[in-house]
């Protein structure tokens, strides 16, 4: 039995600039209304591949990690919004529903960091991303898509990647 699914694969980043690279990859392959979930614990690294992924996407704002305000919205020129969600100081799926989560899937895609705390309010339909610390500057990324659009991104970013989906 293998280790990951088949609608999984794992990364393993040597470097903070190897995740944000990660991260821009990712995020020129976003659309509105996509879904990302991002889990890891503090330290590895969600900020700086959510700075990467909303460069990739296009937006020109600086990326900072919401956890006291919550939701941060990066904007690009053609109007999208990217929304950045911390679910870390959130208490469970309603505090995150009453932030009226399908109004920021409308106008981009979306961001949840801390994602697990709130998973029964996300779409079905997203890309779960685990990121875990191995060393100082060492990181595991672990890509699982639900959903065919999910897989479809998981694809185009393992071709950008590697060559091959």
């Amino acid at each position: 039995m293998p280790i990951l699914d088949p609608n999984s694969f794992e990364f393993f980043s040597r470097s903070a600039e190897q995740t944000r690279r990660v991260g821009m990859r990712l995020g020129a392959l976003l659309e509105r209304g996509d879904v990302l979930a991002l889990a890891g614990d503090l330290g590895a690294g969600k900020t700086t591949f959510v700075q990467g992924l909303a460069a990739g996407w296009g937006s020109p704002d600086s990326v900072t990690s919401p956890t006291f305000v919550l939701v941060n919205v990066y904007s690009r020129p053609d109007g999208q919004r990217l929304a950045h969600l911390d679910a870390y100081r959130l208490s469970g799926p309603a505090e995150a529903e009453a932030l009226d989560l399908d109004e920021l899937l409308s106008g981009g895609p979306l961001v949840a960091e801390w994602a697990p705390r709130i998973a029964a309010a996300l779409p079905p339909d997203r890309l779960n991303i685990r990121m875990d610390w191995i060393e100082e500057e060492h990181r595991q990324i672990v890509f699982t898509a639900q959903g065919k659009r999910p897989l479809a991104i998981l694809e185009s970013l393992q071709t950008a990647m590697f060559g091959v989906p």
